[in-house]
């Protein structure tokens, strides 16, 4: 899920201790919201557009891998 977000991570050598950190979660926890077996809250997503990536949008960071079958 997400890969915006994890693209834009990797740009800026952002890993998920960091961003876990900041929101107030365990890395363990952080990572099960960016595969999907969580979800972030609504101030989790805003701290870290503003923190991390403040020029770039929540709908572009948050924007979920469409998954279409053949």
């Amino acid at each position: 899920m997400f890969p915006n977000l994890r693209a834009e991570m990797a740009r800026k050598n952002i890993d998920g201790v960091r961003i876990s950190a900041v929101i107030g979660c365990t890395p363990k926890t952080f990572s099960k919201k960016m595969n999907g077996k969580g979800e972030f809250t609504r101030v989790e997503l805003f701290t870290i557009q503003r923190e991390f990536f403040p020029n770039l949008t929540i709908e572009y960071l948050f924007e979920v891998e469409n998954k279409q079958s053949a």
